[in-house]
C-alpha cells in the first residue's frame, strides 16, 4: 500500500497534464477562427475607409466645380450688367437720339450700337408685359380685360420691326447677322429673324384642344408662311450669288491705267446696288411675320393667343437662358 500511494499520485498528475494539454489545444484552435476573424474584419474596414476616403474625395471635387460653375454664372452676371451701364451711358451721350412726336429715332456714331441699346430697352419693356399677360391668364380675368393685354402684347411685337427697320438703314448688315441676339438665338435666325413656318410648328401641340376649322386655318397659315420663306430664300441666294459674280468679273490688268480705276468703280458700284436689296429682303421677312403673328390672333381665341404669346415668349426666354448656361459652363 505504500508503493501504491506514490504510483496513484504520478498517475492523478499525469492526468492533470493531459487535461492541461486538451484545454490549451482547444484553447488554440478557438483562439485560431478569432484570429482569422478579426483579420477578415480588418480588411473589411480598410476597404469601407477607402470607399469613405474615395467619397469625400468626390464630394470635394463636385464642391470644387459646383463653386466654379457659380463662380462663372456670377461672372457672366457682371459682365452683363456692366454692359447694360456701358449702353446706357451711350445712350445719354447722345449716340442714340430719341425726337419728340411719334417717337421716330434718328441714329448717329455707332448704329449697332444704338440698336443694341434700344432692343435692350424692348426686351424690359416685352418682359413687363408678359408679366403683365401671365398674370392675367392666371387669374382667369374677363375676356375684355384679357383681349386688351393680348394686343398690347402683339403692338409691341410690331414695336420691334419698326426699330429693326430703322437700324437696317444705318448697318443692315448687323442686324442680319444676329449680333444683336444670343449665341444659342442666331442657330435658328432666317434673315434677321426667326422662321414664323417652324413657329407656328412647335404651338400646334401647346395650343390644344383647337377646332377642326382652327387646325386648317393654322395649317394653311403654315404652308403660306413657309412657301413664303422658300421664296426669300431663294431670293438672298441669288442675290449672293449675283454678288459674288459681280466681285469676280474684275479687270486683273496693271493697276495704275485710268481705265481700270473707271473698271474698278463702276464695279464696286454695281456690287453696291446689289447689297442695297438687302435692306429690302430684310423688311418683307420682317412683314412676313408681323402678318402671320397678326393672322394667328384671328384665328385663335382671345385666350388661346394669350397661351400662343406666352409660349412664343418663353422658348425665346429659354434660348437666352441656354446661351447664357452654355457660356458659363465650367471648362475642364
Amino acid at each position: 500500500m505504500a508503493e501504491a500511494s506514490p504510483r496513484t499520485d504520478t498517475s492523478t498528475d499525469d492526468t492533470d497534464d493531459k487535461n492541461q494539454r486538451f484545454e490549451r489545444g482547444q484553447s488554440t484552435a478557438i483562439s485560431a477562427p478569432d484570429s482569422s476573424d478579426k483579420s477578415k474584419e480588418k480588411t473589411g474596414d480598410q476597404k469601407t475607409l477607402r470607399r469613405l476616403a474615395q467619397n469625400r474625395e468626390a464630394a470635394r471635387k463636385s464642391r470644387l466645380r459646383k463653386k466654379a460653375y457659380v463662380q462663372q454664372l456670377e461672372s457672366s452676371r457682371l459682365k452683363l450688367t456692366q454692359l447694360e451701364q456701358e449702353l446706357q451711358r451711350a445712350r445719354q451721350q447722345g449716340i442714340f437720339i430719341s425726337s419728340s412726336g411719334d417717337q421716330t429715332h434718328s441714329m448717329s456714331g455707332n448704329g449697332a450700337l444704338a440698336f443694341d441699346a434700344e432692343y435692350s430697352r424692348w426686351l424690359e419693356e416685352q418682359n413687363r408685359h408678359i408679366s403683365e399677360l401671365r398674370a392675367a391668364v392666371n387669374s382667369h380675368a374677363g375676356d375684355t380685360e384679357l383681349r386688351t393685354i393680348v394686343d398690347n402684347v402683339v403692338a409691341h411685337f410690331n414695336e420691334v420691326y419698326r426699330l429693326k427697320g430703322t437700324a437696317a438703314k444705318a448697318d443692315v448688315f448687323h442686324i442680319l447677322s444676329g449680333m444683336w441676339k444670343t449665341p444659342a438665338e442666331r442657330c435658328f435666325m432666317w434673315i434677321g429673324g426667326f422662321r414664323s413656318s417652324e413657329l407656328l410648328k412647335l404651338l400646334v401641340n401647346q395650343l390644344e384642344p383647337l377646332t377642326e376649322q382652327q387646325l386648317m386655318g393654322i395649317y394653311n397659315l403654315q404652308q403660306s408662311s413657309q412657301q413664303a420663306e422658300d421664296a426669300l430664300s431663294q431670293g438672298m441666294e441669288a442675290l449672293q450669288q449675283s454678288l459674288a459674280e459681280t466681285l469676280a468679273n474684275g479687270n486683273p490688268g496693271s493697276s495704275g491705267s485710268s481705265g481700270n480705276v473707271a473698271n474698278y468703280m463702276g464695279q464696286m458700284a454695281m456690287a453696291m446696288g446689289k447689297l442695297g436689296t438687302l435692306e429690302g429682303f430684310l423688311r418683307q421677312a420682317d412683314n412676313l411675320r408681323q402678318q402671320t403673328l397678326e393672322q394667328m390672333h384671328r384665328i385663335l381665341t382671345t385666350r388661346q393667343s394669350a397661351r400662343a404669346l406666352l409660349a412664343i415668349n418663353d422658348y425665346f426666354s429659354r434660348l437666352r437662358a441656354l446661351s447664357s448656361l452654355w457660356l458659363a459652363r465650367p471648362q475642364e
